[in-house]
């Protein structure tokens, strides 16, 4: 028995999420699916995190046990020949037995796309999300630097009934940054782990910034009422992508 390590990529617009769902189409049923078809055995198939509706990868990774005789090339080869257009295994590799794409990840960083400018963008419609006003990146930015570092982000998680109630709230945010370049702006948060919703509802938030709905202090007042009624509306999922996991250096 071998274990391999993936690091995936995938388009999230016609999946119900990354994690296996029983009636709706989701990355963890295609892989496992497609695995089945090349060593006809069923594994299971563990991700670094799960990613919501909607939620673009370019850089998932993901683990699971085989006893199949291909080699690591022969096999990313074979799944990509039979798993669909929208999902794609970028790189294959033997792993430690011990290696576990969830518990061994020590960062993920995320990117929020916002295409800024008056006309949409047919190409990329389905990876930004278009916003025609111009947003003030400078409050934007003031804004962010309130929830880098460990905090409680209650203020920032799902809506209530969404989550487990138990779920520790406490999160690190290592880097929180926005970055402007022609019509685009980005947002890129990076952590160890992040609540459901939380990146989505602090790119909500720091848009009504943007927009002047709301002072750039008023973020560092919501993050410290840790009340989710206070904070802006989830951003919409598609514009939303793991860009990619890190691990320590085998």
């Amino acid at each position: 028995m071998a274990r391999f390590r993936l690091t995936l990529e995938y388009d999230g617009t016609d999946f119900a999420g990354f994690q296996l769902q029983p009636d709706a189409r989701s990355v963890q049923g295609e892989l496992e699916r497609a695995i089945a078809e090349i060593t006809r055995e069923q594994r299971r198939v563990v991700p670094a995190g799960r990613t919501d509706a909607g939620v673009h990868a370019r850089g998932q990774v993901a683990h699971f046990d085989s006893d199949t005789r291909l080699s690591p090339g022969e096999l990313q080869r074979a799944l990509n020949a039979v798993l669909p257009r929208d999902v794609a295994v970028l790189a294959l590799a033997e792993a430690p037995p011990e290696f576990d794409a969830r518990r061994d990840a020590l960062a993920k960083r995320y990117v929020y796309r916002i295409l800024n400018r008056p006309e949409p963008s047919p190409l990329r419609a389905r990876t930004h999300l278009h916003l025609r006003a111009a947003l003030d990146l400078a409050a934007m930015r003031e804004g962010a630097r309130a929830l880098v570092g460990k905090h409680d982000f209650s203020a920032f998680r799902g809506a209530p009934g969404g989550v487990l109630e138990d779920e520790n709230p406490e999160r690190s945010i290592d880097r929180l940054e926005l970055a402007a370049g022609g019509d685009e702006l980005a947002l890129e948060a990076c952590g160890r782990s992040f609540l459901r919703y939380m990146v989505r509802n602090i790119a909500g938030t720091l848009i009504e910034v943007g927009q002047g709905k709301r002072a750039a202090g008023e973020v560092a007042e919501i993050l410290a009422s840790r009340d989710r009624a206070r904070a802006g509306p989830t951003a919409p999922a598609h514009g939303l992508c793991l860009e990619e996991v890190r691990y320590s250096p085998s």
